[in-house]
């Protein structure tokens, strides 16, 4: 899991939105498989199912789509494999909130680069959430999906079920490596500019969530924010 961790690149970044300040998110990482397997993984409802969580809806441009108990959206890009560029863009709709995410691949020969990118206006983030979870809320269970994606990859035939990634999150080794994604999390604050001991702050607290440690839910709310990877790891 280690390998893994060390695998992802993370950065945390800025941008607008309709004119409005937003935080951008963003997780890279290479699969040794090529461009047209990957595609067809993060794009082919049985396949997505297997790594990721259900999903259903119409999956094309234009159409809606829903994950099972999590967030839904609108397909408003989606551009398949030509030569070795690919990428779709997507609404993520989860509790009255809407964010924006967009997957490119890029191929490399028998191998894949896969970048998401994470967009979500500052308006629509409480304050307190941030101040107290920073980008490893949402982060820590993209780095879920990213694991997921790897050994879906490595072994097509294989599935997890959200219960077993449940009970996998909560084992020594789902703690570890969720420990793991937070810390990395928190570096990549640090370079976006956060302070040294907030960022390590941010990042006690997101693995205490993930862990399930009482008093580190803000309040009741969840500051996944309808992560899919949170809920299937």
């Amino acid at each position: 899991m280690q390998a893994q961790l060390g695998a992802v690149e993370r950065t945390v970044g800025s941008t607008e939105v309709d004119g409005a300040p937003a935080r951008v998110q963003s997780l890279a990482q290479r699969y040794p498989s090529p461009i047209d397997d990957v595609w067809s993984a993060v794009t082919d409802p049985a396949r997505i199912a297997r790594w990721f969580l259900p999903v259903s809806g119409d999956l094309r441009l234009g159409g809606r789509y829903q994950t099972e108990g999590n967030a839904g959206g609108e397909i408003l890009e989606c551009d398949p494999p030509a030569g070795d560029r690919a990428r779709y863009r997507v609404t993520w709709e989860f509790g009255g909130g809407m964010s924006w995410l967009e997957v490119r691949l890029t191929g490399e020969g028998d191998s894949t680069r896969f970048e998401l990118e994470h967009v979500a206006r500052e308006a629509d983030v409480p304050a307190e959430m941030w101040e107290t979870f920073g980008p490893g809320a949402t982060g820590v269970g993209w780095d879920g999906g990213l694991l997921g994606l790897a050994l879906h990859l490595s072994a097509p035939d294989t599935a997890m079920t959200p219960e077993q990634g449940q009970a996998w999150a909560l084992s020594d080794e789902g703690m570890a490596f969720n420990r793991g994604a937070a810390d990395a999390w928190a570096e990549a604050s640090i370079l976006a500019g956060t302070d040294r001991e907030t960022a390590r702050r941010q990042a006690a607290a997101t693995f205490g969530f993930y862990a399930g440690e009482p008093g580190t839910s803000g309040e009741g709310a969840d500051p996944t924010g309808g992560d899919p990877a949170h809920a299937a790891r």
